[in-house]
C-alpha cells in the first residue's frame, strides 16, 4: 500500500514524459509530411500517452488510420515499453491487410525504433517514419485523438484500477470514437461509416 505522502504526490504530479528520443538506435526519416492520402492503409500514425489512476500510472499506445481516423490498433499497460507498442501494432496488421507502400509514423521514442518493433514494421514492409525533432506537429492527428479520449472519457472518471481504465478505454475507443463520433474532416460522419463509404482499395 502506498504511503499518504506519495499518493499526494502522485496526485499532484502534471505531467508524464512518454517520449525518450535520447537513444542511439537508428531514427528515420518523416514520410508522412506532405503526403497526399486517398483511401485508407496508406499512413498508419501511432503515439503513447499516460493515464492516471488513484495510485499509479499506466500507459496507452493507440494506432490510427490517418486518412479515416479510425483507431486500429491499441494496449494498455502498467509498462511504458516495446510490448504496448508491439501490442498495439500487433492488433493493427490483425485488423488491417496491409497495401504497398504503406506508412507507419510515430516520434522518435525508443518504444517506436526498437529493433523488435522495426522488424515487424519491416517484416510486412511498411515503410517506417518519424516526426523530426521537436516538432509538435509532425504527429498532430495522433496527438488529437489522444487529446479527445481524455477530454471526452479519461477527465470525466476516477479510477482506482487497470481493469476499470481498460473496459472504459475499449469502450470509448470501440464504441463511441470509431461508431459515433463525429469528425469534420470526414464530413461531419464517424471513422467507421466513413470507411463504410469507400471504395475497396485498388490492389497494385
Amino acid at each position: 500500500m502506498l504511503r499518504q505522502d506519495n499518493l499526494l504526490c502522485l496526485r499532484r504530479q502534471a505531467f508524464v514524459r512518454t517520449t525518450d528520443s535520447n537513444h542511439s538506435l537508428p531514427v528515420y526519416p518523416n514520410l508522412a509530411r506532405g503526403l497526399v492520402l486517398s483511401n485508407i492503409n496508406q499512413l498508419w500514425v501511432s503515439d503513447i500517452t499516460y493515464i492516471r489512476l488513484r495510485r499509479e500510472f499506466v500507459y496507452l499506445a493507440v494506432i490510427l488510420d490517418a486518412y479515416s481516423r479510425r483507431c486500429i490498433g491499441w494496449a494498455l499497460s502498467r509498462h511504458i515499453d516495446t510490448h504496448l507498442t508491439l501490442k498495439a501494432l500487433r492488433m493493427a496488421l490483425a485488423n488491417r491487410t496491409v497495401q504497398p507502400g504503406l506508412v507507419h509514423h510515430s516520434d522518435r521514442g525508443v518504444q517506436y525504433a526498437a529493433t523488435d518493433y522495426v522488424a515487424l514494421l519491416q517484416e510486412h514492409k511498411i515503410q517506417i517514419s518519424m516526426s523530426r525533432t521537436g516538432n509538435p506537429y509532425d504527429n498532430a492527428k495522433a496527438e488529437r485523438f489522444m487529446r479527445t479520449l481524455k477530454y471526452e472519457e479519461v477527465y470525466l472518471n476516477d479510477y482506482d484500477t487497470l481493469p476499470e481504465v481498460l473496459a472504459s478505454v475499449q469502450h470509448f475507443i470501440e464504441a463511441v470514437y470509431n461508431r459515433k463520433r463525429l469528425h469534420s474532416s470526414i464530413g461531419y460522419r464517424p471513422p467507421a461509416e466513413f470507411e463504410a463509404s469507400l471504395s475497396p482499395p485498388i490492389l497494385s
